[in-house]
């Protein structure tokens, strides 16, 4: 249950998260247009530089998680419960500034805790989120007496949050200075390793993927929980150059390049008659890990199915980015490390010798394609296109058989293998996967929704599936909603 609750943090992070690429467009256009003043010597590279800012800096950044995490975790995903979101974060950090713990505790402003200058960042942000749903989860269908009727339902969240976040207020009075004394003090337990921690890392950044807690850890190094900010600091300008970016400089390789070798060794390494199929995935799923950056549909083909491969894959990204910050190499992005956000980070002014990333990508490749084409073929690895015969039994039925339009013919095909209305309870989505819950897993029948050509499936539970379908998924995901609907 707590691994669950924990996943589906982890998608709701990601609705705020996903506001990042236009911040990042803005300002790279801006420092594009004007790459030594920074907006001082340009009005349009100002307004898109400060534009971009709006979004990116640390406490608005917090602001988008409340209410993000607050519509994410919310069982209607309604519109009061990130208000909610909002009242939560407002109360909180109001309680909680310098000048209010000042007064409270009856000295100047300047003696008070360094933590409470520090209150309004995302990890408050979340709390104020979680706080938030769990009102509206409680109350929003709540009838008072007629008297009260106009504060009943959905209008009393938003004053059940604020009475609740008193008292997280008052918790946190004590706790947070212990909270990000800790915070802090684990951030720079990885600054003070340098290279070696960023990829430590970015290590540990990937093998947390398939749980979905990576969200967790990258909070600490990109944004502003334990003051490394590598982010907003990167895109603002602000920081060391060849330091600030050294916590997503390494990943540009990794993405672009070793990802898409990865890719080309499995459909080299597949059995002849299913290279066809299994090239139309890794082709799909190796471009988008190098043009946007989205790995998880060419992470998730294989992830399962070779476990111990994505264990070097691992170790591989926490290489690439010992390396990048071993020779301080620094680029940046804004939604994940593809070329869009590499050639907008090129006239960033803090970026160093970005190119070079380039050239150590071009080595990243062979070291991917070479380790993986040995690895798969010499343990015999499962990887898409190696599965066994029997496996891939086809029927009449299938995805590629049907007429109509090809996410609707998908979307009805994955709920039919899941079972339909009497197996499917719920259905949610993430940036790239469908995130189910059904009745009995024995109903569903994996081998019918892989045939529709999805990256992959994973069992998460004795009533948790997800199917990895890629950047399409919320599309697949509001189809399958019509079909329930119907």
């Amino acid at each position: 249950m707590v691994m669950k609750y924990l996943q589906k943090l982890g998608r709701s992070l990601m609705l705020p998260v996903s506001v990042l690429p236009a911040a990042a467009i803005l300002m790279g256009i801006g420092y594009w247009l004007d790459p030594t003043g920074w907006g001082s010597g340009n009005a349009i590279a100002a307004f898109l530089i400060n534009a971009g800012g709006a979004i990116v800096n640390g406490e608005n950044m917090s602001i988008l998680f409340a209410v993000g995490v607050a519509l994410g975790m919310s069982k209607d995903k309604d519109g009061s419960a990130a208000l909610s979101g909002l009242v939560a974060f407002l109360v909180v950090t109001t309680l909680l500034s310098t000048d209010t713990v000042a007064l409270l505790q009856g000295i100047d402003a300047e003696s008070v805790n360094a933590a409470f200058g520090k209150i309004e960042n995302q990890f408050v942000g979340i709390i104020s989120g979680i706080v938030a749903s769990i009102m509206y989860n409680r109350f929003s269908h709540v009838k008072l007496p007629d008297a009260l009727a106009f504060f009943s339902g959905k209008r009393l969240v938003p004053i059940m949050t604020a009475v609740s976040m008193l008292a997280v207020s008052g918790i946190l009075f004590f706790v947070w200075p212990v909270i990000y004394t800790g915070l802090v003090s684990f951030g720079k337990s990885i600054v003070d390793l340098g290279a070696t921690g960023a990829g430590i890392y970015g290590f540990f950044n990937r093998l947390l993927i398939p749980t979905g807690l990576h969200h967790a850890l990258n909070s600490v190094f990109w944004f502003d929980v334990a003051g490394i900010d590598d982010i907003a600091n990167f895109w603002s300008s602000t920081g060391e150059k060849g330091i600030t970016g050294r916590y997503q400089a390494g990943y540009f390789p990794v993405m672009m390049f070793g990802l898409p070798a990865a890719a080309l060794a499995m459909y080299h390494t597949a059995k002849t008659n299913k290279k066809k199929t299994a090239a139309s995935l890794l082709l799909a799923a190796g471009f988008a890990s190098f043009f946007t950056g989205v790995t998880e549909p060419l992470e998730f083909s294989f992830m399962f199915l070779a476990p111990a491969l994505y264990v070097v894959h691992a170790a591989l990204t926490g290489l690439s980015l010992f390396v990048a910050a071993t020779f301080e190499w620094t680029a940046g992005f804004g939604f994940s490390a593809g070329m869009v956000d590499f050639v907008l980070s090129l006239r960033i002014p803090i970026a160093n010798l970005p190119l070079m990333l380039l050239v150590q990508g071009l080595v990243v490749a062979v070291i991917y394609y070479v380790l993986f084409r040995i690895l798969i073929t010499k343990f015999n690895l499962k990887t898409p296109g190696r599965e066994d015969d029997e496996l891939e039994q086809t029927d009449t039925n299938t995805a590629s058989s049907a007429s109509g339009d090809e996410i609707a013919t998908m979307a009805k095909e994955i709920y039919a293998g899941l079972g339909g209305d009497e197996n499917v309870t719920s259905i949610d989505n993430c940036i790239t996967r469908l995130r189910l819950e059904v009745k009995d897993m024995d109903i569903v029948d994996q081998q019918r929704i892989k045939r529709t050509g999805v990256a992959g499936i994973n069992v998460v539970g004795k009533n948790s599936i997800q199917v990895i379908v890629g950047t399409n998924v919320q599309f697949v995901a509001d189809e399958i909603n019509k079909i329930r609907r119907a």
